[in-house]
């Protein structure tokens, strides 16, 4: 999938999100859209970043909540022509990561003005060939991961709302043009971003 999308502009449905009339399914659409802007703005900030949160609310309900911080942000409802779906993200500047992310999301628990939510996560891979030479020891574990020539940096972001809807994309840093792309891309992520909307 190309991340060249405008912001604001209409993005191309994933394969199975059709109905049977043929028609698009807008929520997956809005998720879609608000993850690529997203990424976009996570990317700018460059490699070594922290995991960074974001809450997903609907444009309009902050638009009519918040009106000031609305304008702040040049937000466009569907008033003005925006679609009505349309997602805002907002970070959650106090989230702090733990060496787990999954502990750390399994202790948060949403509001329910908060329609959704992504997470941003870096992380390095090594090849399966790699694995048995691995050390136990974390810290010495750590300095062999991060001293393999074969090793592969990726940036993964994922959202899902309370509707079901999920998507992931993902950067290697070897490929920065190439942007990958998944409703289920880390089936472990969307499940415990899920359970933080439950």
């Amino acid at each position: 999938m190309s991340d060249d999308v405008p912001a604001g502009q209409p993005v191309e449905p994933p394969p199975g999100t059709e109905e049977q009339t043929g028609e698009a399914d807008p929520g997956q659409i809005a998720l879609m859209a608000a993850l690529l802007e997203l990424e976009r703005h996570i990317r700018d900030g460059g490699w070594d970043q922290p995991p960074r949160l974001f809450a997903l609310v609907h444009t309009d309900e902050l638009i009519a909540t918040e009106p000031e911080l609305a304008t702040s942000l040049g937000l466009r409802g569907s008033s003005d022509g925006a679609p009505a779906d349309g997602l805002t993200a907002i970070e959650q500047d106090g989230f702090s990561s733990s060496d787990d992310v999954f502990d750390d999301l399994a202790a948060l628990e949403w509001p329910p003005s908060v329609f959704g939510c992504a997470l941003s996560v870096e992380r390095t891979f090594l090849p399966p060939s790699a694995e048995d030479d691995i050390p136990d020891e974390p810290a010495a574990a750590a300095a062999f991961v991060a001293q393999h020539p074969e090793r592969q940096d990726v940036r993964v972001l994922v959202a899902v709302d309370r509707a079901g809807h999920q998507h992931g994309v993902a950067r290697l840093v070897s490929q920065p043009d190439e942007l990958l792309a998944a409703d289920n891309l880390v089936p472990g992520l969307v499940s415990a971003l899920t359970h933080t909307l439950t």
